[in-house]
């Protein structure tokens, strides 16, 4: 973006489009308008993705399907002896608290059950806001784009903790912990919430923004 100074005192600011430029959404390199091929990566160069909301609207659906058998099925199965008990994210984290391990039980409910539902929120808010007017303020919504991005690399914690004690916890006939049904629905969630979120595009953003302020001109 670029704010072009119309007076003393007011800013107007200039899109990439409006400036003649499109930026490659791989690497971020600017390439004059109807340029066909990014000429450091090679990705096609599109001003705008036309079929973006669709892809993250049936992405971000897929996810929430997988996230509901994630959260009710079996994330682990663990035998000792001759017992054998299941357990899903909210029981684990609560049998956790239950033998004082409050940090680690805390940070499992944040990761697991917080963070996608915030981001399923997110995506969600993102992508029905770049259709309605006055969606809320251009930048806060960039702001909130990146840090859905930025958090997506952090959502596979739980099967990286499921991971981790079944590789630990195998004492033969004694113990042992094995994945449940439900790690495989809660990795397919983390993997289609992250796509959905990478299909959206965040230059509809400024798109939304332009013809809000276009309106507020008419009106006034």
């Amino acid at each position: 973006m670029v704010c072009m100074e119309l007076s003393g005192t007011s800013q107007k600011t200039v899109t990439a489009r409006e400036a003649g430029l499109v930026a490659c959404t791989r690497c971020t390199r600017a390439w004059p308008l109807g340029t066909p091929v990014c000429g450091r990566c090679g990705h096609k160069l599109v001003s705008r993705d036309l079929g973006s909301l669709q892809r993250v609207w049936a992405l971000w659906l897929v996810g929430l399907m997988c996230y509901v058998p994630a959260n009710t099925l079996a994330m682990l199965h663990t035998r000792q002896l001759f017992t054998v008990s299941d357990s899903n994210i909210v029981s684990g984290a609560v049998e956790l608290a239950h033998h004082g391990s409050y940090g680690i039980a805390g940070i499992i409910i944040f990761a697991s059950v917080v963070i996608p539902l915030a981001k399923f929120w997110a995506i969600a808010y993102l992508a029905v806001s770049v259709r309605q007017k006055a969606g809320g303020s251009s930048h806060k919504r960039l702001l909130m784009y990146e840090i859905v991005e930025y958090i997506g690399r952090w959502s596979m914690i739980d099967i990286f903790v499921v991971a981790i004690l079944s590789a630990l916890v195998q004492l033969k006939g004694l113990a042992s912990i094995t994945p449940g049904p439900a790690a495989f629905f809660f990795a397919l969630s983390v993997i289609f919430t992250m796509l959905s979120a990478q299909a959206f595009d965040p230059r509809m953003i400024w798109d939304a923004q332009a013809a809000d302020d276009e309106e507020a001109l008419d009106n006034g």
